[in-house]
């Protein structure tokens, strides 16, 4: 990783999915999960749907409303009520599946060096999460690690938006030039980051997709790796 042009970062902000844990298989698990209880709860819509056919359903329901593309939790939840009521049942029974959905959507298996990874960067630097998920830190189980987060769902604007990148800092307490963004998509994550006047290192796991890093970021394969460059 290349030495930093800025000063040397005093606090760290970090996106969440694919870069702590792969997001896909907790996502797949989850519509799995939901499934299961919409064969107990609704046959006819399960019968109908399987968990692709829910998926194709949730991307449609995305591409019909736009301005949800912050709000992955109401694009899920209106596509399991549009289900429901396509098959005879109640769409109000979309809530209690939602949140089937969602709890199974917090059981996430970490990467390996997650963990040791943010145990060693929370010990020398505030940590503040910056994501466009809807994961939980208190359920998935490392609030301690952090001093809060930011969710595009909350917020409704996301990564690469300068204004939630900047908001993170507020919240600090740091200016952005002395804040080192970490995450795994070099264009929501360091591009984002950058153009928002923070430092930036792309988190580049083993096997995941090539890209150009742009000038005066860093990349690393791993928090372990990561903590190792920082001095943590």
């Amino acid at each position: 990783m290349p030495a930093f042009p800025d000063s040397p970062p005093l606090a760290l902000t970090l996106d969440l999915d694919d870069t702590l844990w792969p997001v896909w298989p907790a996502i797949e698990r989850a519509e799995h999960q939901l499934h299961g209880w919409l064969h107990e709860h609704a046959p006819a819509t399960a019968q109908r749907f399987d968990p692709p056919a829910l998926r194709a359903l949730r991307n449609a329901v995305e591409a019909e409303h736009p301005h949800w593309k912050h709000d992955l939790s109401s694009i899920r939840r209106e596509s399991i009520a549009r289900a429901l009521a396509m098959t005879g049942h109640d769409p109000q029974l979309a809530g209690p599946a939602f949140d089937v959905f969602f709890a199974a959507r917090q059981r996430v298996e970490f990467f390996d060096d997650a963990l040791p990874g943010l145990a060693r960067l929370a010990a020398r630097f505030p940590l503040f999460a910056v994501t466009n998920g809807n994961a939980d830190l208190a359920t998935v189980g490392i609030a301690r690690h952090f001093q809060g987060s930011l969710s595009s769902q909350k917020l409704g604007i996301g990564k690469p938006d300068a204004r939630i990148f900047h908001l993170a800092c507020e919240r600090l307490g740091v200016a952005p030039a002395q804040v080192l963004h970490v995450g795994d998509d070099l264009l929501l994550d360091v591009h984002g980051a950058r153009d928002a006047g923070l430092q930036a290192v792309w988190l580049h796991r083993p096997g995941h997709a090539a890209g150009a890093l742009p000038a005066g970021c860093g990349q690393a394969a791993t928090l372990i790796e990561l903590a190792e460059m920082l001095g943590c």
